[in-house]
């Protein structure tokens, strides 16, 4: 927000330099983000009369104004179309900065013949003096500027930049920067006056409202002002709307802008002639309602925007943009002016669907206090009869559903010290609460006070409020730095923070890239996932208000946004590509909270090795990925085994339930032909998927040493004959349960015309070793029977002759 110094020494005397000023509004919590110095450049202009005009010799459209400087007089060459004689204009004498015209550059005037006249000097005109962009006329001034004086001495101003909290509405104005520093320098503030003439005519007897949804609308205000003149508001506002970013339309709206600048409080002007039935009702949208609002084009309104209504049609959106159909025009005679209070929530939903940002939907968002509406249109009604000519109807219109008292709020001293570490006086905080404008009484004892808040400002409830404005105050820098009275607590960091990196680190190792993708999803995303199309169980968490159809729910799994990811990869990447996310998914559940487990999902897809001359075109496959879940398992150091998976997503016999503890934590597998077509994947696709909540128990553990052991290993080889259905992952586990079985490798797995129909061969290699006693013969071919004998029972193992 850009506010004007010598504005806000309307309302407060202000002493301090620039930057003194600064600094105390920053440590008060409203950060100057930069000043800028209106007329810093202006040296050599000055203020003149003009006392005589007469035409150029040589010239038909260009004239020869004289200009009285205060003791002396300058003929000039002007081409302007408003000189007049006796009006005071800005005279730039021979070496003065000016903004060029035409270029837009800083330059140095000069002394120049044009058309046989020499003029030592100009007359300037707005943007000439860089206050605005008006280049086709120049700038009168004030009849009561003083001929002689420096143009930077009675124009010259100081524009501050600020950066408003979002819980300061009140801040969003002149007057609310005015009553910080008056807080912070010990001065008092000035408010505008606000009193007019009104006529006999009672505005109950002109026009009525009616507010249908006050939960929308807490309060509405109005006031009609008649015999209204539309045209250019005074030169003196003019400028402090063009010092605030603002461009000024007419003396109606200007006033309506100025007044949302000085209060904070927007204000809406309606053609009092165009409300039909003279009647407003403050309402909700009806179902298929359309208006056209002030920019032309035509708003298809939902049922929970807000509009101010006539009898017949709805005239403005509430808070956010007028109606065409209601706009002051240059035909327009009387105004409705409207000062209300609008939900937050609602201004910002209505503003956010239509994409209409303003100013004053900026400043309803933040939570304007109703209080500010009649203050406000007192002012703006002031300003109407002043500048517009217009008479006011007598009394204005105050509906206030929402209205509460003000109840006091308790204030401890001993509070103040438990929450700032520092002690003040009960003396020191009613000054400070009375300098911002509470009302501060006795509390019931001497170091209580009861405290109410006045009515601009919404941003403070509780006792911690009023503890934090007594604090920002008097200065958090003047708060005494003191040691900490304890040692600063150990962190006790949640495991799952440790075992993610880990994860990442180890996949990385494998040759995957992490990949980050939103949290959201859409419908037909999730349904890729699934082979045969069913309702999706359990139902994912819709997003109440979904921003696009792209992202409606929040992800169940990781696993569509992740294959997305891969398309586009492989789109543009030749060789094998391995991706992994680790994140949180969200599984609905009923009467609480949703669950959050952090997953890790990898897919890899493509060659195994980068093209070389050596050849091995071998692609990627399901023992791939299941290597990595076995490589990912042991770095951890947790056992890992595997059981026939039955996840849709997968296919059927190219998958398998990683297994940990008894209990299923995640499946490895080739994705499902139909899946890979509608993601649009042209090769062979294998994924992982692990649960990291689940697992961390089991990683939880303290390792046991094992030392290698110093005595020598045998090693055997041993061919098994199995029904097809036996696993090698049942068989493996029937031979680790022999302690001198250190390692196991399945090398040969055979099926076909030598066995039996229905049945298979395995060949493992067999490691033995005893950490106690170098191993004989005997010993491993006992054990070596051991463990045939229990496959037979258990498996109906034989040996492969």
């Amino acid at each position: 927000m850009k506010v004007s110094v010598s504005w806000l020494r309307d309302y407060v005397d202000i002493k301090l330099p620039v930057a003194e000023l600064a600094r105390k509004l920053a440590m008060a919590g409203t950060e100057v983000k930069a000043w800028q110095v209106v007329g810093g450049s202006w040296e050599g202009i000055v203020i003149g009369q003009i006392t005589a005009i007469n035409p150029h010799p040589n010239a038909d459209r260009l004239l020869l104004p004289t200009i009285e400087l205060g003791g002396e007089e300058k003929a000039v060459v002007c081409g302007a179309p408003n000189l007049k004689l006796g009006d005071k204009v800005a005279f730039a004498r021979v070496g003065a900065k000016l903004i060029d015209g035409h270029t837009g550059q800083l330059v140095s005037l000069e002394a120049a013949k044009i058309r046989g006249v020499v003029s030592q000097g100009m007359v300037c005109s707005e943007k000439e003096l860089g206050i605005s962009e008006s280049h086709e006329e120049i700038m009168v001034l004030p009849a009561e500027a003083p001929v002689g004086t420096p143009l930077a001495d009675y124009m010259g101003d100081v524009i501050l930049d600020l950066d408003i909290t979002p819980n300061r509405p009140d801040c969003l104005s002149v007057i609310g920067i005015a009553r910080e520093i008056a807080a912070l320098t010990g001065q008092k503030v000035r408010l505008p006056k606000d009193d007019y003439n009104e006529s006999t005519t009672t505005i109950d007897s002109q026009i009525s409202v009616g507010i249908a949804d006050p939960d929308l609308c807490p309060r509405y205000s109005a006031s009609l002002v008649k015999g209204i003149k539309i045209g250019s508001s005074p030169p003196w506002m003019q400028q402090r709307l063009i010092a605030a970013g603002m461009r000024p339309i007419n003396n109606i709206v200007d006033i309506t802008n100025y007044v949302m600048l000085e209060y904070g409080e927007p204000l809406h002007a309606f053609d009092y002639n165009q409300i039909r039935g003279r009647k407003i009702i403050v309402r909700r949208a009806r179902k298929g309602e359309v208006m056209v609002t002030l920019d032309g084009n035509k708003r298809a309104l939902l049922p929970d925007m807000l509009v101010i209504a006539d009898t017949e049609r709805a005239v403005a959106l509430a808070g956010v943009m007028g109606g065409y159909d209601s706009e002051v025009t240059e035909n327009t005679t009387a105004i409705f002016l409207e000062a209300a209070s609008f939900n937050p929530a609602g201004i910002y939903e209505t503003g956010h669907s239509l994409g209409l940002p303003s100013e004053a939907r900026l400043r309803f968002e933040r939570g304007i206090s109703p209080g500010v509406t009649i203050p406000a249109l007192k002012r703006a009604t002031q300003l109407l009869v002043e500048l517009g000519g217009g008479q006011a109807v007598k009394g204005f219109i105050d509906a206030y559903p929402g209205e509460k008292k003000a109840e006091p709020i308790r204030l401890r001293r001993s509070e103040a010290k438990r929450l700032l570490g520092v002690e003040f006086t009960t003396r020191q905080m009613r000054d400070t609460l009375v300098a911002l404008g509470f009302e501060v009484k006795a509390g019931a004892s001497s170091a209580e006070l009861q405290v109410t808040v006045p009515y601009w400002r919404s941003d403070v409830s509780l006792e911690e409020d009023l503890i934090e404005e007594v604090a920002r105050v008097i200065g958090y820098d003047e708060i005494p730095i003191t040691m900490l009275s304890q040692p600063v607590p150990r962190q006790n960091p949640s495991p799952i923070l440790k075992l993610k990196p880990q994860v990442s680190r180890i996949l990385a190792d494998y040759g995957f890239q992490e990949v980050i993708t939103f949290s959201l999803t859409g419908l037909d995303a999730l349904n890729k996932q699934m082979p045969q199309p069913h309702p999706l169980e359990p139902e994912p968490l819709r997003m109440v208000k979904p921003m696009t159809a792209e992202q409606e729910y929040l992800r169940p799994n990781l696993r569509a946004n992740l294959l997305s990811a891969l398309e586009s990869n492989l789109r543009h990447e030749e060789g094998g590509v391995r991706l992994f996310e680790l994140g949180r998914v969200y599984h609905r559940r009923k009467n609480d909270l949703p669950l959050e487990p952090e997953i890790v999902c990898g897919v890899l897809a493509g060659p195994r090795f980068k093209p070389s001359w050596r050849g091995g075109n071998e692609t990627l496959d399901f023992y791939d990925a299941k290597g990595v879940v076995e490589g990912l398992f042991g770095q951890l150091g947790v056992e890992v085994s595997f059981e026939t998976g039955s996840d849709e997503s997968l296919h059927p016999f190219q998958q398998a339930a990683i297994v940990v503890g008894g209990k299923r934590l995640g499946v490895v597998g080739e994705l499902h032909p139909k899946v890979s077509d509608a993601f649009e994947l042209s090769v062979d696709v294998y994924l992982f998927e692990v649960d990291l909540t689940a697992l961390l128990p089991f990683t939880l553990g303290h390792k046991m040493f094992q030392p290698i052991s110093r005595f020598p290993a045998v090693v055997r080889d041993m061919a098994l004959v199995v029904d097809g259905g036996v696993t090698n992952a049942q068989v493996q586990a029937i031979m680790r349960g022999f302690p001198l079985v250190t390692e196991l490798t399945l090398f040969d797995l055979y099926s076909g015309e030598q066995l039996p129909a229905g049945k298979k061969s395995l060949a493992y290699r067999i490691t033995y070793q005893s950490p106690k006693h170098t191993l004989t013969d005997d010993e491993v071919n006992k054990v070596q029977q051991q463990i045939l004998d229990r496959l037979s029972k258990q498996l109906g193992a034989t040996l492969r002759g």
